[in-house]
């Protein structure tokens, strides 16, 4: 790994822990608001934008930002860091310890590098992913604490999970061939089964700082992510305002997985 990616690692582990130690002290101690979307916001999060925000900027300052919490245009850079500074807020808010900081760094619109930490279960994910990126200069690897993680090539069982979420129910047509969880989490959703947790998983209406994080580990573990409106995610677009725009996917421990789960799954509209 070159130094430029040993310094990308190392800045996401100082920044997510500084941010998350903080984060402990606020969780299920402050209060949230509705957002136009119906999401929840706290104070926490803001700070938490701001403070990874302000770090970006000054350790990167040729790379542009999207976050959940302020600027949701995807920048003309040729790297672009995503956020989600606290992913899982309904579930920091009622103190429920799942939750995490997330993430992606993007290479010409493109996610290469993934970090999430979740600090009250002491879980940090992270991975590199070069694709179709043109990147040579990294190995694709995905990791749990420093260990190597790889996705389950088991078959379904009523002893294997499915993570959904709440709005995601409604996809279902006929029951899924797995024990069903709902942990509050998109990126932890789907980092189960890079970790081989769970075989599988599906978000109805996920946003790209809910996924660029995730998406390169869950890539490097061998996991299949598959959109479910059948529109590529990547590369994003210069200017594009990605607020209001979600990414409908499932996301399986393997390629043989994905038609057993679209059975249990109805079709989304493209208009989604």
């Amino acid at each position: 790994m070159t130094d430029f990616w040993t310094d990308i690692l190392s800045f996401a582990q100082t920044t997510t822990a500084r941010v998350g130690t903080q984060l402990l002290q606020d969780f299920g101690q402050v209060q949230a608001s509705q957002k136009a979307d119906g999401s929840l916001v706290t104070q926490a999060d803001r700070w938490a934008d701001e403070e990874i925000t302000n770090a970006i900027a000054s350790h990167y300052p040729r790379h542009g930002i999207l976050s959940e919490e302020a600027e949701h245009k995807f920048p003309d850079t040729e790297w672009c860091w995503i956020i989600d500074p606290l992913d899982g807020t309904t579930n920091f808010t009622r103190g429920i310890p799942i939750w995490g900081i997330s993430l992606g760094l993007f290479y010409q619109g493109t996610p290469v590098f993934g970090y999430v930490h979740f600090p009250p279960i002491g879980q940090t994910f992270h991975g590199f992913w070069s694709g179709k990126s043109g990147i040579t200069d990294v190995e694709d690897s995905a990791f749990l604490n420093g260990r190597a993680i790889h996705s389950s090539k088991d078959d379904p069982s009523n002893n294997h999970f499915f993570n959904l979420c709440s709005r995601s129910a409604s996809l279902l047509q006929q029951p899924l061939p797995c024990k069903i969880r709902m942990l509050g989490v998109a990126s932890y959703n789907f980092l189960t089964i890079a970790a081989g947790a769970a075989l599988g998983g599906v978000e109805a209406t996920p946003k790209i700082w809910d996924i660029a994080g995730a998406w390169v580990i869950v890539q490097a573990a061998g996991g299949t992510w598959v959109p479910l409106d059948s529109q590529p995610i990547f590369p994003l677009k210069v200017g594009q305002d990605y607020s209001a725009k979600s990414f409908p996917t499932l996301v399986a421990s393997s390629p043989e997985l994905v038609p057993v789960f679209n059975k249990s799954l109805r079709e989304i509209p493209l208009s989604h």
